[in-house]
């Protein structure tokens, strides 16, 4: 990425829509209430040939306090600090306001560059506000239409110079550093170095059970926003870092309630997003609160994952504050073994967000559940392990006659999918299905990865089956 570009302005005043435009994905979510966005949330941002990372910001508000709106404006500004280029958003329609004025001041003070933008100027009826922006004191205002895709072309031509420069800046930074730990013996890049692909990691959980501050602990600084309010969160946040020489992508998701407790349209919007997030992920985090764990919304959740076939992990936060922790310990896993048996074996790790201990623990954990997600086992081995299970415990025999296995492979990881060839397969048992998958799990040391499996008969195979044989004659004439 050549420089990051933060885009800050009063709420509603089309920053996500925006944001969206230049991801290319409908990441944001966008709603005509104002303050939805809470978060920082950063996107892969391309305009014309140009490429950047750009910043959606929570709208910025006349708040100093550690209200929820004081701590979403130090959100905010930490983003303009840290940001290459503000991209300073007003309404044209409405045109500038007090607020417009006060946060032209602080961009003046903070920023590094700034760029003024007059959205929603589709229409003569955003002209005087455009005019007004000049008085900000801050250059030329540029006319856009985030939600139309109108002005693009300008606002591409006003972002040239920063590409070019910050392009210069850092060919001329890479050529000072000591970068030879990129080069191998022949004097060529190392290429695995630049395709390292982070390990997309979904959190998930109920309303306040310490996601962000997870996270944000994880990370080493407060970029998602936290407090006592339920439901800060309203969107899955993505953020990439690497965590202890991992390269990771962490998706903080809204609390998950119940369905019929969902009843605003925000909150439906954020739900739905969590949800998208953990069909992302190759790992879900499902966090739980030490005080409440395992209510029926936690079974919910853990078993949505399990479904989408995402490797899961069990963290019990706030565990500093638990006084009986072995009893507390045994009675956990007791329930989860009794509750989740599709998950037996999973790990459960308990933590505390706020002081990070226990972060090192589930960093280990989630390195196993990956590898075990991943895991593969020869054909060879898988039915030498078939006829040892099938002598031990032999297939139900549905009217005298025994069902026959004969073969089982492993055509896919991620998670692991298995494929017992046999006779019948409509009349095995779900309860053989489990002794099989439970074996799967506890010979070849799987625990808590999903694990599929399918029966098929060996006629599902044959494409000639229920097919009539030609003829002799036809036969004889396409011979000749």
């Amino acid at each position: 990425m050549s420089f990051t570009l933060a885009i800050v302005g009063r709420p509603n005043v089309g920053k996500s829509t925006l944001f969206n435009r230049l991801v290319g994905k409908k990441i944001a979510l966008v709603d005509d209430q104002p303050g939805v966005t809470r978060d920082l949330r950063e996107g892969n941002g391309k305009l014309g040939d140009i490429k950047f990372t750009v910043i959606d910001t929570a709208g910025l508000e006349d708040a100093r306090d550690e209200s929820l709106q004081g701590r979403m404006r130090a959100l905010t500004e930490h983003a303009v600090e840290i940001s290459d280029i503000c991209l300073f958003m007003i309404d044209a329609r409405t045109g500038v306001t007090y607020m417009d004025q006060t946060l032209a001041t602080i961009l003046r003070k903070n920023a590094k560059n700034v760029l003024l933008v007059a959205n929603k100027s589709e229409s003569s009826a955003g002209d005087s506000g455009t005019i007004e922006a000049w008085g900000l004191g801050l250059g030329e205002p540029i006319s856009i239409s985030a939600e139309h895709g109108e002005g693009m072309g300008d606002l591409l031509h006003a972002l040239m110079p920063f590409a070019d420069r910050f392009k210069g800046e850092m060919e001329a930074s890479m050529e000072a550093a000591e970068v030879d730990i990129l080069v191998d013996d022949l004097g060529q890049f190392d290429e695995d170095y630049f395709k390292t692909k982070p390990l997309q990691i979904a959190v998930i959980g109920r309303p306040n059970a310490g996601k962000s501050t997870l996270i944000n602990k994880i990370l080493g600084e407060d970029r998602l926003l936290t407090g006592p309010e339920v439901g800060i969160t309203r969107d899955a946040i993505s953020l990439s870092f690497v965590w202890n020489g991992t390269s990771v992508k962490f998706f903080d998701t809204a609390g998950m309630r119940k369905k019929a407790k969902v009843q605003d349209k925000i909150e439906k919007l954020s739900v739905s997003d969590g949800l998208r997030a953990v069909k992302f992920a190759e790992i879900v985090v499902v966090l739980l609160d030490a005080d409440i764990p395992f209510e029926q919304q936690d079974l919910r959740i853990a078993d949505l994952a399990e479904r989408e076939g995402r490797a899961v992990i069990i963290a019990v936060n706030k565990w500093d504050l638990e006084r009986s922790k072995q009893k507390k310990l045994n009675d956990l896993r007791e329930a989860f073994e009794r509750l989740l048996p599709q998950l037996k074996g999973a790990p459960l790790v308990t933590i505390s967000a706020k002081t990070g201990k226990g972060i090192l623990q589930l960093h280990e954990a989630i390195m196993r559940a990956y590898k075990v997600w991943n895991s593969r086992i020869s054909t060879a081995q898988l039915n030498q392990w078939l006829s040892a299970m099938l002598i031990s415990h032999p297939p139900p025999a549905p009217n005298g006659r025994r069902i026959k296995m004969r073969y089982i492979t492993q055509p896919k990881t991620r998670p692991p999918g298995f494929v017992v060839m046999c006779s019948n397969p409509e009349k095995v048992p779900k309860s053989y299905s489990r002794y099989l998958v439970n074996g799967l799990r506890e010979d070849f040391n799987m625990p808590g990865t999903p694990i599929r499996m399918t029966l098929r008969s060996q006629a599902d195979k044959n494409p000639y089956k229920n097919k009539k044989k030609p003829s002799q004659s036809k036969l004889k004439k396409h011979l000749k």
